[in-house]
């Protein structure tokens, strides 16, 4: 966590931090309170992290930050100072969307999309963790990310099948 302050005109705090995101890095100068949904939102137009409860609950905000799942609207942005950040937008690879991505598409795991991106993103983390996990594996890595639409059925086959897919391709 970075311990250099600068003050504002305002009289407020500031902290530079240092981010890399989805490959890129980025030099800020942020308030204490900043939190990183915010910075990503609003600094970089990185509008795939969603805001929606504010609380940590419904894991909408989803990024990785070092490779683990974590709710962006807890995390102030002085605690990422360092961290490599990949939010939804920077899964894809070049042009092509990922097996999960593909995935999610091919079974239906999608429905209004608000909480597609934390959803894809903690399949991520699991994947990179457990290249073949089981269906009480995916669902313990997707419980804090909150769906009101689809009933988690065909998020856990996508998930699954994406797994299998890698697996085929080991194979072939």
């Amino acid at each position: 966590m970075t311990v250099n302050s600068i003050e504002g005109k305002d009289g407020a705090r500031r902290y530079p931090i240092q981010l890399m995101v989805n490959g890129d890095t980025y030099t800020f100068v942020v308030k204490g309170n900043r939190l990183l949904v915010d910075l990503l939102r609003k600094d970089l137009g990185l509008t795939g992290t969603k805001k929606g409860c504010e609380l940590g609950n419904c894991g909408s905000c989803t990024v990785l930050v070092d490779g683990k799942p974590v709710d962006a609207c807890l995390l102030l942005a002085v605690e990422a100072d360092g961290s490599e950040i990949t939010t939804i937008e920077g899964v894809a690879q070049s042009e092509a969307l990922d097996k999960l991505q593909d995935s999610f598409i091919d079974k239906a795991a999608i429905q209004c999309g608000y909480c597609t991106p934390g959803m894809i993103l903690s399949a991520k983390a699991l994947l990179s963790r457990i290249p073949h996990p089981n269906e009480q594996q995916v669902r313990a890595a997707i419980s804090g990310n909150l769906c009101r639409c689809t009933g988690y059925v065909n998020i856990i086959k996508a998930v699954l099948a994406a797994s299998q897919q890698e697996e085929r391709r080991v194979e072939e």
